[in-house]
């Protein structure tokens, strides 16, 4: 009796194991490294600088995306590295 139970425990386990779990999308990785932070900027100043500077509206999926949802809101899509009370320092253009 013992071992059929057992013998059910690990079989139901491996089923479970078995099967494959669903992932949801996620962001894609448009800004890595030093300049990890997607922001959307309205003014560059020599790529030192950005003014004006928030999160995007959504995640982006994409670089053209990101490029797109900035555009939008009439504002440039920037990857920095130090963004602070809407200031951002270090930034330059997405990946791609």
């Amino acid at each position: 009796m013992r071992s059929s139970i057992i013998t059910s425990l690990c079989l139901a386990a491996t089923a479970v194991m078995a099967m494959p779990a669903n992932l949801a999308p996620r962001q894609a990785t448009i800004c890595t490294g030093l300049y990890g932070t997607p922001q959307c900027c309205a003014t560059d100043v020599l790529g030192v600088a950005d003014l004006n500077c928030a999160n995007p509206p959504a995640a982006p999926t994409s670089e053209q995306n990101f490029v797109d949802t900035c555009a939008a809101i009439g504002q440039q899509a920037r990857c920095c590295a130090i963004p602070i009370l809407g200031q951002a320092l270090l930034c330059d253009a997405p990946l791609g």
